[in-house]
């Protein structure tokens, strides 16, 4: 029996977390900053998020796999917020 296995047989895997950074346009106050971020972080597939007032960096953790459909559901979703998404931060 290896480490991550319980007595019962069942094994434990650790999900590794995956950070995503995305540009959105129109974050300058505190209250533009709690709307995205309540927007976003209330999304099953994101575990944390973080977002910068005034660069509109939004900084994304998941365990879902980075790419075209996250970045879709991210940016739906911050457009139903009201605010405009510009695609992933080169950073």
């Amino acid at each position: 029996m290896s480490d991550c296995c319980t007595p019962d047989g069942s094994c434990h895997t650790q999900t590794e977390t995956k950070t995503v950074v995305y540009k959105v346009g129109g974050v300058g106050s505190a209250h533009c900053q709690g709307i995205v971020a309540k927007a976003v972080g209330g999304l099953d597939e994101v575990k944390a998020v973080e977002v910068e007032i005034g660069t509109g960096l939004v900084t994304v953790t998941t365990d879902a796999e980075p790419g075209e459909e996250l970045d879709k559901l991210i940016a739906d979703t911050v457009d139903e917020a009201g605010y405009a998404f510009a695609g992933r931060a080169a950073v």
